[in-house]
């Protein structure tokens, strides 16, 4: 028996969706090998329920709002370490981790600091730093990284679109746009201490010696149209992470998951298929 057919004796009809008590808010459905999924700046995990629904046919899937993101608590700030701490806590004790953009960096630091509890990481339009430096030139400029610190001050709705806006092609990927926008919105956003924490670690992280020490099978999914982590930093991972499987989807931005979901599901099937323990 395969082991999606296996999967599917498992389940339960109702797929057995269930919250979790944790401090975190946290939602777990599916049944097989655990798969977490770590979302992005400024948002929650609700962006990844059209794939997570899809997955959960053969993995049991546990989505989580960051902390201080969508119906998590805000704690009294947010930080790189304290955000892989608060994730830790709440996840299986051995899973594959997603983590797309700023997700990516907690999956990251936490493959590399506790490396029992990943075994496989992919990593989604995310990098070991966002903001270009002259030794790490494929990164946003982190000028605009501190302008949307500046405008979350004054006009804090129209910066969360703004940056939306940016993580997408308007013309070629409509459906992410649409999804991304009722998203951004469908919980009270972040407190502005916590969106401003979360824009410290984009501009000022510098993750690459952490992520030369992780061991783990790597992948990194790319889009060609990303303007927030160009695919040319797909050459820098993996000269940091000699076991990273780099992948391109072509017309894709920011959120390939969104824009291009059966092509991510297809990618990520393959590469978590091929090094489940």
């Amino acid at each position: 028996m395969n082991r999606r057919s296996a999967n599917a004796n498992r389940r339960s009809s109702t797929d057995n969706r269930r919250p979790a008590t944790a401090s975190l808010h946290v939602e777990q459905f599916g049944s097989g090998p655990d798969l977490v999924m770590l979302h992005g700046w400024g948002l929650h995990a609700g962006v990844w329920e059209g794939v997570a629904a899809v997955l959960a046919r053969d993995y049991r899937v546990t989505l989580l709002d960051l902390p201080g993101h969508g119906r998590s608590p805000a704690p009294a700030a947010f930080t790189l370490d304290a955000a892989t701490t608060a994730v830790a806590a709440v996840a299986p004790p051995r899973a594959a981790w997603v983590g797309w953009s700023l997700g990516g960096m907690i999956a990251g630091q936490l493959a590399a600091t506790q490396p029992a509890r990943v075994s496989a990481l992919a990593l989604v339009a995310s990098s070991a730093r966002f903001s270009a430096t002259p030794d790490w030139p494929h990164a946003m400029d982190p000028q605009v990284l501190t302008g949307f610190a500046q405008a979350l001050a004054t006009d804090y709705r129209t910066t969360l679109e703004r940056f939306v806006s940016l993580q997408v092609d308007p013309r070629a990927e409509r459906e992410a746009l649409r999804v991304l926008r009722a998203q951004i919105f469908r919980y009270d956003p972040p407190p502005a201490a916590i969106l401003n924490g979360g824009l410290d670690i984009l501009r000022d992280a510098d993750l690459r010696d952490t992520f030369r020490t992780v061991r783990c099978p790597t992948a990194l999914v790319l889009g060609a149209r990303d303007r927030l982590v160009p695919p040319a930093v797909g050459a820098d991972m993996q000269r940091l992470v000699p076991q990273l499987q780099q992948q391109v989807i072509a017309a894709a931005g920011h959120a390939p998951f969104l824009s291009h979901p059966r092509e991510f599901i297809a990618l990520l099937n393959e590469f978590l298929t091929r090094h489940e323990h």
